[in-house]
């Protein structure tokens, strides 16, 4: 009994000691370098999907949280100039570099800054996608800058 009550004090100390930028359970890092986020978008709610990231945009210029406004540096968004067959637009978002331990999920950088309109912002964004979107975590390869 002795050993569990010790065990779990050493958790919670260690707990207490996480470093500041401590990740939430959602949160989506891009250690490796570098970060791609590929999104289909139904062709109808492109305007919706637009507005909550530029809204993301808005939200890391104004967030007070350390590295926000590097991460706004590197990161951007560019969309297909063609759609699918099925009226459906391609996004790729790209973060070159990637802040190492940052937190690149929009929704939680909107709520950090935009609380009271995060379940407005959530419903325009989740409801705007075909399918799923797909993080893809890069590691350098070749530079190719003389």
């Amino acid at each position: 009994m002795r050993r569990i009550i010790f065990v779990l004090a050493l958790a919670v100390l260690a707990g207490s000691f996480a470093p500041a930028y401590a990740q939430t359970p959602n949160a989506r890092v891009f250690n490796g370098g570098a970060g791609l986020i590929l999104y289909t978008i139904k062709g109808d709610k492109t305007a919706d999907f637009e507005m909550v990231m530029n809204k993301t945009k808005e939200a890391l210029g104004k967030s007070d949280k350390p590295g926000r406004k590097e991460q706004a540096a590197h990161w951007n968004l560019f969309k297909s100039d063609t759609a699918a067959t099925n009226g459906n637009v391609t996004y790729v978002m790209v973060i070159s570099p990637a802040v190492k331990d940052a937190d690149y999920n929009v929704i939680n950088v909107l709520n950090e800054v935009f609380p009271a309109e995060i379940q407005a912002l959530f419903k325009a964004y989740t409801e705007s996608f075909a399918s799923g979107l797909i993080p893809i975590n890069l590691v350098p390869v070749v530079d190719f800058k003389p």
